[in-house]
């Protein structure tokens, strides 16, 4: 799997589409151009970070329509759109959809980078934290059934004693137990279990 941050490219204009695959590749920017957004679908990998630079008005899905099934597809790829035919209701749907950007054509090189890079370290920061995420909730599944429940307890804030005693069981096995999950989940404190607790919906 290539982990490498990609632009991805999705307009029906060839010459827009080569235009494009030349600024970018001139950066050094790894790129990859789609003539249409169901050509997109059909080869984009969720695991592949990146942005997209997406056209409105294409045949087929347009570029809204391509924007609402990632969204469907839970599929959270920064989306720079880049149309000539750009109006304020349109950014404003786009917007409000979660696109990063809204540029229209002709833009100039140096705009376009800037905002493409912007994105791509978005999607950087994105990727590493769902990464860190996973190992963290990964690590969950190492934790025995009542040290889950002793978890969900500490996080909603029950001390060692309310916890023993709705156990029926000693307020140093609840330490020991406490301190296992700790220990297990790498949570450094209260807050940072809380955190880990609620973003694996445990």
């Amino acid at each position: 799997m290539n982990t490498q941050p990609c632009v991805f490219v999705v307009d029906d204009d060839d010459a827009v589409r080569d235009s494009l695959g030349l600024v970018f590749e001139t950066a050094g920017l790894p790129y990859q151009t789609f003539a249409s957004a169901e050509c997109f679908l059909e080869s984009y990998s969720p695991e592949q970070p990146g942005c997209l630079v997406l056209d409105v008005n294409m045949p087929g899905l347009d570029g809204h329509e391509l924007q609402a099934e990632l969204i469907r597809r839970h599929i959270h790829l920064p989306i720079i759109f880049l149309t000539a035919y750009g109006d304020i209701p349109m950014t404003v749907r786009a917007m409000k959809a979660g696109a990063v950007d809204f540029l229209t054509k002709p833009v100039s090189t140096e705009l376009l980078l800037d905002r493409v890079q912007a994105a791509l370290q978005l999607e950087v920061n994105t990727h590493a934290q769902s990464i860190k995420g996973q190992a963290q909730c990964n690590r969950l599944s190492g934790l025995t059934s009542r040290e889950l429940e002793i978890m969900g307890m500490v996080v909603a804030g029950l001390t060692n004693k309310e916890i023993a005693r709705r156990l029926g069981i000693s307020h140093r096995t609840v330490e020991i137990h406490r301190a296992k999950v700790m220990e297990k989940t790498g949570a450094p404190n209260l807050l940072e279990l809380a955190r880990i607790y609620a973003a694996c919906r445990l």
